[in-house]
């Protein structure tokens, strides 16, 4: 959540940082403010609002300087408005600060700030940083001293950029638990929490770790750790993306966009982890102990990973929310344990925290991840990539399939390493994954069909979403998709439960979209569906399997598929009918109200 770009170069900063800051609108925000620095002048210009509108009223195109940050501020202390917007500065505005993160002892420094002297004007946790270095800058040697003696008296998560009117060649940018990441150009310098923020002018990269600062210059830049001062040896790598890969491409709206690059993205999924898959599965086979440890979509992918480890490799796994994980597994984790940790971003602060806490205590962990150089990487003992791409549109579509993708590549090699199945369905599985792109290709072909089912849906205040065995999770996430964009109150449920105390929720013309490929339950389904439309539900089934229709309102026919790689190609039409339901409903699915891309603070 939140958002920062920082330049400092040649260029006119005010351009780069806008541009940078409509690139990280996708991480949820409600302000925005910019400052720049023209020698030893400083400027700075924010509000409440959306960058567009914010441009336009507060004319940041007009403000001077090649040195900048701005940020895209999500409320966490103070509400959002104008004051409370960043960037915050000291008693003398010569000190600017823009924070994501939450400063958790901000109160107590609050109030030891006021009983110095000094005025505090907004009511975030923010603003306190600046103050801080203000007084440590009393008594320091450089105003570089000055920064970390005050850093380190914070307690929480913070990304930092910070602007010294005094010292006009330089910025600051601390990272600790929020995500913070450098562009390193020709005779310019970046740093944003998120690539695309500055990939137009540059792809060589290098992440900042926890407790890391950086000091640029328009030439040089030098990371130095937080406690010790010490500097910090880093590579720069460089990201295969191309900012046409972040744009739209004439869709209307990113989510579109990324739902229609389905095909591709799990292709790259499978022929991107062909070389590593067989050796994580090594590494991984002898643990009998497994927790998968999720939040939000990933946590649906986890389920199914569940399942399909329970199905192939005959482990059975526990699967745990990632923000539950450290309070109740504390106890429980060993160096017999195995943690697979998903997270689109790698920088999920749930995540990130149940992965340390699983390393102090000796367990193997392995992440599931999209972004090279993430958080979750650099903790993670073993890593795979789910070579999605850069997802921009808040509600997840590709990266949750390309999570799926690698997790049936996983279970499938861990089977084939344990013995646990048939080697020649082994065999017939693989090829099977291999022709899902396919599938979902001729899924997306029905876009048009779902839209007009959107129509008919539109006015609906709610839906259930039902699924057995792997149909569960896809219930989930779609429901979940339903919510995140269209505001509709939606339910996933395991089927058998419904008559155990959902089946008082239906009444005559409520949805019911039931997930039911070919299988071992393909028959429970059915009776799950008659139970819902004797109570009048409108049924709306996904199934390869024409007599379904008998008992549906709406057949969604999908493609033949093995019932273990269903998962992945019957969540799409769901993708699709939430995606038309938000645009129907007036609403923007690339930016749903209250929620962010990337979950950094806890």
């Amino acid at each position: 959540m939140c958002g920062i770009i920082g330049y400092i170069g040649d260029r006119k900063a005010c351009d780069v940082i806008v541009k940078g800051l409509k690139r990280l609108e996708y991480r949820g925000y409600d302000s925005v403010g910019i400052v720049t620095a023209d020698g030893d002048k400083i400027e700075i210009r924010k509000g409440a609002g959306r960058i567009d509108e914010l441009t336009e009223k507060l004319n940041f195109q007009e403000m001077r300087g090649n040195r900048g940050i701005g940020h895209t501020r999500w409320a966490t202390h103070g509400v959002p408005n104008d004051t409370n917007a960043h960037p915050h500065t000291d008693c003398t505005g010569r000190i600017a600060v823009v924070h994501n993160g939450i400063i958790e002892n901000f109160a107590e420094l609050r109030e030891e700030l006021l009983r110095k002297g000094h005025t505090l004007r907004s009511d975030t946790d923010t603003e306190v940083i600046a103050h801080l270095i203000e007084e440590e800058l009393k008594n320091a040697k450089n105003f570089e001293e000055a920064v970390r003696k005050a850093l380190l008296r914070l307690k929480g998560s913070f990304a930092l950029g910070i602007v010294y009117a005094d010292e006009p060649d330089k910025i600051y940018v601390v990272r600790n638990e929020s995500p913070l990441v450098l562009g390193i150009g020709k005779g310019e310098t970046f740093a944003a929490s998120d690539v695309p923020a500055f990939l137009e002018y540059t792809n060589k990269v290098v992440f900042l770790d926890d407790r890391e600062y950086a000091v640029l210059t328009k030439d040089s830049w030098i990371v130095k750790n937080l406690d010790t001062g010490e500097v910090v040896e880093k590579q720069v790598q460089e990201i295969e993306w191309t900012l046409e890969m972040a744009e739209k491409a004439g869709y209307p709206h990113f989510m579109l966009k990324e739902i229609h690059e389905q095909p591709k993205a799990i292709r790259d999924a499978i022929h991107g982890n062909r070389g590593i898959i067989s050796k994580v599965a090594e590494e991984i086979a002898g643990y009998d102990r497994v927790i998968f440890v999720a939040m939000g979509t990933s946590y649906h992918a986890a389920l199914v990973g569940k399942y399909l480890f329970q199905r192939l490799a005959k482990r059975i796994p526990i699967v745990e929310e990632a923000s539950e994980f450290r309070y109740e597994f504390e106890d429980l984790v060993d160096d017999g344990t195995l943690v697979i940790a998903i997270t689109q971003s790698g920088e999920t602060a749930d995540t990130l925290a149940a992965m340390k806490l699983a390393k102090r205590k000796g367990a193997k962990v392995l992440a599931i991840v999209n972004v090279v150089g993430s958080m979750a990487t650099r903790i993670a003992d073993l890593t795979l990539y789910t070579h999605a791409g850069p997802e921009i549109g808040v509600a997840a579509t590709k990266t949750y399939t390309t999570q799926l993708t690698v997790l049936t590549m996983l279970a499938i090699e861990l089977a084939r390493k344990l013995g646990t199945v048939d080697p020649e369905y082994l065999g017939e599985l693989e090829r099977g994954l291999e022709l899902v792109p396919d599938l979902v290709e001729d899924v997306l072909t029905h876009e048009e069909s779902l839209r007009e089912l959107a129509e008919e849906l539109k006015d609906k205040r709610d839906f259930f979403y039902i699924g057995r065995g792997a149909g569960f999770p896809t219930a989930l996430e779609g429901a979940l998709k339903l919510k995140e964009i269209s505001y509709i109150h939606a339910e996933g449920l395991s089927a058998g439960e419904l008559k155990h105390g959902p089946l008082a929720l239906l009444e005559d013309g409520v949805p019911v979209v039931a997930i039911n490929p070919s299988g071992k339950v393909f028959d429970k389904m059915v009776s799950n569906i008659e139970e819902a439309r004797a109570r009048g539900a409108m049924i709306i089934s996904l199934s390869d399997r024409e007599e379904l229709s008998r008992v549906s309102d709406v057949l969604i026919k999908m493609p033949e598929v093995d019932e273990l790689l269903s998962s992945i190609v019957y969540v799409v039409p769901l993708q699709i009918l939430a995606y038309h339901l938000a645009v129907l409903r007036g609403n923007d699915p690339d930016k749903p109200r209250n929620l962010a891309k990337s979950v950094t603070v806890e």
